[in-house]
């Protein structure tokens, strides 16, 4: 299975850790939105879409490279994130992000997302919050969460 991670990860570099490790198992070259060819795109099965989440919403450039696609005949996805607080249940973090990959032709298998180090305010003013993360316990579950798509798209081998 071929699977490119475009990732953007600003901050700290939670979320490139996160996406090496997803990386690593499904065997994907990590790169950032503008390294990656937009015709490049149709000759992957899977492609993962990942950054740290900045005011309840993924970070602008990757919500700018999805959003300039064509739509097209597109293959799998997955969005993941790293975030300073948990997901809301009432203003989901990924749920936009997958809607404007599903209307621009992909099928999104899953998402994944994990605590990590956060200094944005107010939280700076207090020296951030989850210095510790992502942990060796969230990279563990962002292995688990990268080998279950494997198995998820049938292309465990």
């Amino acid at each position: 299975m071929k699977t490119l991670i475009v990732c953007t990860s600003v901050s700290h570099g939670n979320t490139r850790r996160i996406a090496d490790v997803m990386g690593q198992v499904l065997d994907a070259r990590v790169v950032e939105p503008e390294q990656v060819d937009v015709a490049e795109l149709s000759a992957y099965d899977l492609v993962g879409f990942g950054s740290g989440i900045f005011s309840m919403n993924f970070h602008p450039r990757l919500r700018r490279f999805v959003q300039s696609l064509p739509r097209g005949e597109r293959g799998g996805a997955f969005v993941f994130s790293s975030s300073g607080l948990p997901e809301p249940g009432f203003r989901p973090y990924t749920r936009g992000l997958v809607r404007v990959l599903e209307g621009k032709g992909f099928q999104v298998a899953d998402t994944f997302g994990c605590r990590a180090y956060d200094t944005w305010l107010p939280f700076k003013l207090v020296g951030g919050i989850n210095k510790s993360r992502p942990d060796a316990d969230d990279l563990n579950a962002a292995r688990a969460f990268a080998e279950g798509l494997l198995t998820r798209t049938g292309k465990a081998s």
